[in-house]
């Protein structure tokens, strides 16, 4: 598992100064905390951290040498500069359950050759301890044909009893659909203007 290196920040700098330092700001919450815990963390760090996990990683938080078990829980990246500026946390905690999303990568997809695959779905949102939380799921889509289509109820976490989707089981994942080629159709539109 992942760690990453926090410090306590004060309230009393204000964010927007600490990005400019070079910080990436957060807080980090949970069930038996009272109110939350403001941290700056290293941006080098974030951005490898990131590399590896992103939003509904389980990761180690080492805030000034106290290890907590968190949740990403969200990134707020800043498309204009290029940056993450917030990262949000949810302290995990043995017997509850916690809401988190599991990111959907397709696999195989060039083996596909009697259509194009197309992806409906990036996450699936799901309650599960901590000990079943899923941060990936790798579909592999090799098998598939025109017109076949997966749906969340038929990946493998919708079979896992210690997962409960949030997400439609009925909601489709990806789909085989017929590949239009713009060629044949620009000369089927001239024969069909002669």
């Amino acid at each position: 598992m992942d760690t990453l290196k926090a410090e306590k920040r004060s309230m009393d700098i204000k964010a927007k100064k600490l990005r400019r330092e070079g910080f990436v700001t957060g807080n980090v919450f949970g069930r038996d905390m009272e109110g939350s815990i403001p941290v700056k963390m290293e941006k080098p760090a974030v951005e490898r951290l990131l590399k590896t996990s992103g939003k509904g990683s389980q990761i180690l938080l080492d805030i000034e040498g106290q290890t907590m078990n968190v949740l990403i829980k969200e990134v707020d990246f800043n498309g204009l500069k290029g940056r993450v500026d917030e990262m949000d946390f949810q302290a995990l905690v043995s017997d509850e359950k916690v809401h988190s999303t599991a990111e959907i990568i397709l696999i195989n997809h060039e083996k596909v050759n009697t259509g194009m695959v197309e992806q409906h779905l990036h996450e699936v949102a799901y309650k599960a301890y901590p000990s079943a939380l899923v941060d990936k799921i790798r579909v592999d889509v090799g098998d598939m044909k025109l017109g076949d289509v997966i749906k969340v109820g038929d990946l493998e976490i919708a079979s896992n009893p210690e997962i409960d989707l949030t997400t439609d089981p009925e909601t489709a994942v990806a789909s085989v659909i017929e590949i239009h080629s713009g060629a044949a159709d620009t000369a089927e539109e001239e024969e069909t203007a002669e």
